[in-house]
């Protein structure tokens, strides 16, 4: 996740350091918002998304590790603890209640930024929303059930053609060559060896184009991808 993509929630009962951190990681390309206490941290995130938590531990009412527990029965949005106190022992308190890192201060701001770009890197990318279906002209493909549809119409398909159709979806967009075809497909269903083996693949495109091209002798959606195999481009 790159920074500037990164929403921060800042939780401090200090105002003055409440404020002074959200211009400060506001300047260096963060979205940044601010609550004064465990309550209103609690409201926001029944709202809003945040990429990190930073807490302050020493809170009046709820302090940061116990709301640190709480949160982590339910979130895991990475959370780095800020607390005046830097002994071992609320260290490793900070980690058992489910803190990513923990910064005691006062503390450089290089620093604080240091530990906020380690721990969102160390957080995975969110994976791309995944269609349910593709569209092929006027055919649906359901990627979860590899069926192949016409209005209210299954078409049906050979076992080979659901496996190439399925392999050829899940890299749409991207040329896949007739060795890893075969590969995927138990050698295209045909058992043979080499070249008869690609000749077989080449035969199961030609059947599977007559089912999904409005014209297979001009293919729009399963296309030739010269010197190295075919492509599925979707609507």
């Amino acid at each position: 996740m790159s920074q500037p993509d990164a929403h921060l929630l800042i939780v401090d009962d200090d105002e003055r350091i409440r404020e002074l951190l959200g211009r400060f990681l506001r300047k260096n390309g963060f979205m940044v918002t601010l609550a004064r206490d465990a309550a209103q941290a609690r409201r926001l995130l029944a709202g809003l998304q945040f990429d990190l938590i930073v807490l302050d531990v020493m809170m009046p009412g709820e302090d940061g590790f116990s709301l640190t527990r709480s949160l982590r029965e339910r979130l895991t949005t990475p959370i780095l603890l800020l607390t005046a106190r830097g002994e071992t022992e609320d260290r490793i308190t900070g980690l058992e209640v489910g803190a990513d890192d923990y910064l005691a201060k006062p503390f450089e701001p290089r620093e604080l930024l240091l530990r906020i770009a380690a721990i969102l890197r160390r957080v995975p990318a969110p994976e791309a929303h995944q269609p349910k279906f593709l569209t092929l002209g006027g055919l649906r493909y359901d990627i979860d059930k590899g069926e192949l549809w016409q209005g209210e119409t299954h078409l049906r398909l050979t076992g080979t053609e659901q496996s190439l159709l399925r392999r050829l979806a899940a890299s749409r967009g991207e040329p896949v060559s007739r060795a890893d075809l075969i590969e995927d497909l138990g050698r295209g269903g045909g058992g043979d060896e080499g070249d008869n083996s690609e000749r077989a693949i080449d035969v199961q495109i030609t059947r599977l184009r007559r089912k999904i091209e409005p014209d297979p002798r001009e293919p729009r959606f399963l296309q030739t991808v010269r010197g190295t195999g075919y492509m599925l481009v979707v609507d």
